[in-house]
């Protein structure tokens, strides 16, 4: 399974000022214990967590699956499959 990346970067810069990263491995239980607000923030944003978790089983479904920009925090968001 592919490890899920989470990247931000503030708003210009190509270097991420936070980066999670969650192992393929433990990435379906860790998804049992996202808080409920933050699943809700997932999905008010059109990340649907469950076909991640799918798509992370899959060797041929690699790289960037989701960049938002949030331009009034001048940041931007990548989710990526590595």
């Amino acid at each position: 399974m592919a490890d899920l990346k989470i990247r931000v970067y503030k708003t210009g810069e190509t270097a991420p000022k936070t980066t999670v990263t969650v192992p393929g491995g433990v990435l379906k239980i860790a998804s049992k214990i996202i808080p409920e607000q933050a699943m809700r923030a997932l999905q008010e944003k059109g990340i649907d967590l469950a076909e991640i978790i799918r798509l992370s089983g899959n060797p041929e479904a690699r790289g960037t699956l989701l960049d938002v920009e949030e331009h009034e925090k001048q940041e931007r968001v990548v989710i990526a499959l590595e």
